[in-house]
């Protein structure tokens, strides 16, 4: 029996295994989200050092991206060994805490470790062993990265949002075999995506003189475009606003947070793009019979 038949008689098991491959993305991820604002940060100093025409960065400065250098403590600087880096596991025997100097451990790790495993989960239960799934995973690990990155730093980076639109218009040129959309429904998509978002940022500039949000908020619309066609554009705007609405008016009523400091959109579009993903289609036949029974 090949491995996919024994994965379509036992959808468990292959639930399972992606849950224990989502753990191991899931650690990765983390180092995604903690280095790629730092590597940006500094990629954009150099840039501005040499347009200015002065240097205070050092002339060759030790590398530092994705791969090196090792994991280490923030505070003392201790590199992690191999039996600290078991994702979720090795934070609970921790308890949260560096074992040389004792500082705390942000929570945050495993919580990514642990939301990657689960949606992986999810999203293998709902599409089974198939191409499908594999993009799917693909596109909900960057969502991932996206989400955290845009709530910490209020920034969504080019280098993931642009890859994952051209991944989703590309992929569409297998007409519906890998992602469930056609060339032609992705490339609507992904300018009425982007437009869309664009024109409500220029109409709420013109009438408050702010910015309502960023242009990596449009780039993440139109990659969602791409991926689930022009179709899905709204049901990811109305629930996006929705769930944006709901969480800013309880974390400025029940949190204490000043109604002046800007929400990042991204989360929300993410989660809603990934909504859309698994149940769009369940979504919008449901709306569509109740609006049949209302008639």
């Amino acid at each position: 029996m090949h491995f996919a038949e024994l994965f379509v008689l036992e959808p468990t098991l292959w639930v399972s295994i992606v849950f224990i491959l989502g753990l191991l993305i899931g650690s990765f991820l983390n180092v995604v989200i903690y280095r790629l604002p730092i590597m940006m940060e500094r990629e954009w100093r150099l840039q501005a050092e040499a347009l200015l025409g002065t240097s205070t960065s050092p002339q060759h400065p030790p590398p530092y991206n994705l791969i090196v250098p090792r994991s280490a403590c923030p505070q003392c600087s201790t590199q992690l060994k191999a039996i600290e880096n078991i994702p979720l596991i090795s934070w609970l025997i921790l308890k949260g805490r560096c074992a040389r100097c004792s500082a705390t451990i942000s929570v945050r790790y495993p919580l990514i470790e642990f939301a990657t495993a689960v949606l992986s989960g999810v999203v293998a239960w709902q599409f089974g062993f198939s191409l499908h799934t594999a993009a799917a995973l693909l596109l909900t690990w960057v969502l991932i990265v996206l989400s955290s990155i845009d709530f910490e730093h209020q920034l969504l980076p080019d280098t993931l949002t642009l890859p994952i639109l051209w991944i989703g218009l590309t992929l569409s040129l297998l007409n519906g075999q890998v992602i469930p959309t056609s060339t032609d429904s992705a490339l609507i998509g992904a300018l009425a995506g982007y437009l869309s978002l664009w024109l409500v940022y220029q109409l709420f500039k013109l009438t408050t003189g702010k910015e309502g949000m960023g242009y990596g908020d449009f780039k993440l619309l139109a990659a969602l475009g791409a991926w689930l066609g022009w179709q899905y554009l709204p049901l990811i705007i109305l629930l996006s606003a929705c769930v944006g609405a709901t969480v800013g008016i309880g974390l400025i009523v029940f949190g204490g947070r000043d109604r002046h400091i800007p929400i990042p959109f991204g989360p929300y579009l993410a989660a809603a793009g990934w909504i859309a993903l698994l149940w769009g289609e369940q979504i919008v036949s449901a709306y569509i019979r109740f609006l049949q029974s209302r008639t």
